[in-house]
């Protein structure tokens, strides 16, 4: 099954976060763009031709976020929007973040 086909499962702590392996071998399932950040964080940068389409996808994020009970933090600028994702009760990464990323991506692609 897809990444973006699992459903994110709230993390409720007392998890470690994922090993680097793991999270090497799952970052290379998502679509290009993704980054690992200095604190262990998920970042992709999309693009857009305005801001209002920007904007529109950050909606779009947004939606997906609630329903999944998983939000990340996104960064709206002209043209762009850049989605920053980690399990925040544990300050680290889980599976569901990855979900969470393949879905920002399915909602791009459509």
């Amino acid at each position: 099954m897809a990444l973006a086909d699992q459903q994110c499962i709230p993390c409720r702590g007392g998890v470690p976060p994922l090993p680097r392996e793991r999270i090497d071998a799952l970052l290379a399932q998502l679509e290009p763009g993704w980054a690992l950040t200095a604190s262990g964080h998920l970042l992709r940068s999309y693009e857009f031709r305005d801001f209002a389409k920007a904007m529109a996808f950050a909606n779009r994020v947004g939606d997906i976020a609630e329903e999944q009970g998983h939000h990340p933090d996104l960064h709206v600028g002209w043209g762009r929007c850049g989605v920053e994702i980690w399990t925040h009760k544990i300050d680290g990464l889980t599976e569901s973040d990855f979900f969470l990323a393949a879905k920002s991506d399915r909602a791009y692609r459509s």
